[in-house]
């Protein structure tokens, strides 16, 4: 198995960054770690596929809308289609290919699709774990400035007398979807290296709003 993703890698490297758009959030490199967090749940799976795994991992995001993006909830079906063709016309062994399309179809929190399979599972816990940690903190401003997101809210950041709110307030995504994702995760591994990632974010959340001045200073 290592010779042949040994000799798929590169390929799926290049097909994933032929399609990479500007989005830092969801650039090369969150495909390498994507990628790397598959291997450790991996090592907990040895009869998972891990062609169809690694195919997954590189490919999930062939197709990337913002999330304010009407048509959001489709992308990853849209992907699974595009990478489908696209393996084909590279030869990729055709039995495989309808589990790779689920494993990408079913990473996405918007698509709701139900992971069927163990690849899949591990698919869609490696994708989620970067959204935790010291990465998923950087990717959450990033994606928030983007979208034009403000910090938090002026007065009430912990949300004591208000609703949260993640499209208005940045800091609010940690508690509205970031701590759900542990007691989401597939995989025991995925859920023991979530709950620690999340400690990093909660801890940030704790400090930021200890700094959070929500009044002007007496002159």
């Amino acid at each position: 198995m290592n010779s042949l993703l040994n000799s798929w890698h590169p390929r799926l490297v290049q097909l994933a960054c032929a399609s990479a758009d500007s989005d830092g959030a969801h650039d090369s490199n969150h495909l390498h770690r994507v990628w790397r967090n598959a291997c450790q749940l991996l090592e907990d799976y040895p009869a998972a596929d891990a062609l169809v795994v690694m195919a997954a991992c590189y490919l999930h995001d062939l197709v990337n809308l913002p999330k304010n993006h009407p048509e959001r909830h489709l992308a990853s079906r849209k992907a699974a289609l595009l990478a489908c063709r696209e393996l084909a016309a590279l030869d990729f062994p055709p039995e495989r290919l309808s589990a790779v399309a689920h494993a990408i179809e079913s990473h996405s929190y918007s698509a709701a699709t139900a992971a069927e399979t163990i690849e899949a599972k591990i698919v869609q816990d490696a994708d989620r774990l970067d959204a935790l940690g010291a990465v998923g903190l950087a990717r959450l401003f990033y994606t928030a400035g983007r979208m034009g997101t403000g910090l938090a809210h002026a007065d009430d950041p912990m949300a004591l007398h208000r609703e949260l709110d993640e499209k208005a307030y940045a800091i609010d995504h940690i508690d509205t979807k970031l701590a759900t994702i542990p007691g989401k995760m597939q995989t025991r591994a995925g859920r023991q290296l979530a709950n620690t990632r999340l400690l990093a974010l909660t801890s940030f959340r704790d400090d930021f709003i200890a700094e959070w001045a929500s009044s002007p200073a007496a002159p």
